[in-house]
């Protein structure tokens, strides 16, 4: 087997120091239970101060903003403003504001793509397609270092398709023995199910909807996560250790409690009880 290291990688987590407040300006928001006013792609958010700094941070939640609370960019903001424009800020140089603000998105999907690779390369189970997530690795990381021009066009969702089958490939290998590997609930309608206490070790939630559900003293270890839908999931007391392609997004959009096990490479959420 090759022990070939996998490529260097973008940094992975958010560095808001180093990123000219992307999330606040090129994305748009609906007024909703989630943010507390309407806000169209490439407009500054209100609440945005001249140093790219937010004026509310610490109050996100209080003021009406709690959508800007559960998103990551998986450090795609600082790669954009610091390796694509080189430093250059859309307000001292806004000729660069509307290539900036299109190539964000699509950074924000490759550098997602790239945390899932990374998480899977770390998995000894996944070791007889180690080389095949490595070279998916590569090549996604060769598309963060790309010129806006051709990163614009990219087409992220031909690369998620190819990428999504050696995730699939690995979530088939780590949960091969466990106990509940058989439960398939990908894609599910589960908002508001009552699964307390159950055990779900190996189960797959792939793209599950699992709004408001309470996972409270489940185990969930090994649980394939990918794309589920965790807002206000009750995660209270819950085992996640081990869960596959849990993202910090997911636990922040989720209700948790000191109780509740969370993989070391996660942050426990500060409105957790």
């Amino acid at each position: 087997m090759s022990t070939t290291p996998a490529p260097p990688t973008p940094a992975l987590r958010a560095d808001c120091a180093n990123c000219f407040a992307l999330c606040c300006v090129a994305l748009p928001f609906a007024k909703s239970t989630d943010f507390a006013v309407n806000k169209a792609a490439g407009t500054p958010c209100k609440n945005l101060k001249e140093d790219f700094r937010c004026g509310i941070h610490t109050r996100l939640r209080d003021k009406g903003f709690p959508g800007c609370t559960v998103f990551d960019c998986f450090g795609a903001g600082q790669q954009v403003s610091q390796v694509t424009f080189g430093g250059r800020d859309w307000r001292e140089h806004p000729g660069t504001a509307r290539q900036m603000f299109d190539v964000f998105p699509v950074m924000r999907q490759l550098h997602e793509l790239l945390a899932y690779l990374s998480e899977a390369l770390t998995l000894p189970a996944a070791a007889p397609i180690h080389a095949d997530l490595r070279q998916a690795l590569a090549t996604t990381t060769a598309a963060t270092e790309a010129d806006a021009a051709t990163l614009i066009p990219f087409d992220v969702g031909a690369l998620r398709q190819e990428i999504n089958t050696l995730l699939l490939k690995t979530s088939e290998l780590v949960r091969a023995t466990s106990p509940a590997r058989r439960k398939n609930h990908r894609g599910a309608d589960l908002m508001g199910a009552r699964l307390r206490g159950a055990d779900l070790r190996g189960a797959t939630f792939r793209g599950a909807y699992l709004i408001a559900a309470d996972l409270s003293g489940a185990d969930l270890r090994k649980a394939d996560l990918i794309g589920a839908d965790l807002r206000d999931t009750n995660l209270r007391d819950a085992d996640l250790r081990e869960a596959l392609f849990l993202t910090q997004p997911q636990l922040n959009a989720a209700h948790g409690s000191p109780a509740t096990r969370i993989p070391p490479t996660l942050t426990r959420p500060s409105h957790w009880a």
